[in-house]
């Protein structure tokens, strides 16, 4: 079984995009394991990840062309999340999908994508929105 590791935002089309991106690999999609993490930069209310409306579509898109799906959650910086819950997984490969950003917005705010990128071995796959 080939384990994936896809990190999902509130942005539905960049959600759908990774899915996309995970069906494009040349893989068997039954023989595909993909957990789905979302990371709750801040969440007062104690929201649970099967209420963010882009994990539902994105596990809806990759469950009906038969992959298997699991969700995380966490909480706190999101690229640290991620890369904890890939080694957690052993994970094969960790899938993101990058938004448009300034140059200026990337010195400011750093890039989760960037970090991701650096502080891991193992493959990522980064994805864009065909939206933005």
């Amino acid at each position: 079984m080939y384990q994936i590791v896809m990190a999902v935002d509130e942005n539905e089309s960049r959600a759908l995009a990774e899915a996309e991106t995970v069906l494009g690999l040349p893989r068997d999609p039954s023989d595909l394991h993909v957990t789905i993490l979302h990371d709750f930069t801040n969440n007062p209310a104690g929201a649970s990840v099967t209420q963010v409306a882009s994990v539902r579509r994105a596990r809806d898109r990759l469950e009906e062309a038969g992959v298997e799906v699991d969700l995380a959650e966490s909480s706190g910086d999101p690229a640290e999340a991620i890369l904890e819950t890939a080694d957690g997984l052993d994970a094969d490969l960790i899938v993101l999908a990058t938004r448009k950003r300034s140059p200026t917005g990337k010195a400011i705010f750093g890039s989760v994508t960037q970090t991701v990128i650096l502080d891991t071995s193992r493959p990522v796959l980064v994805c864009r929105d065909p939206d933005e």
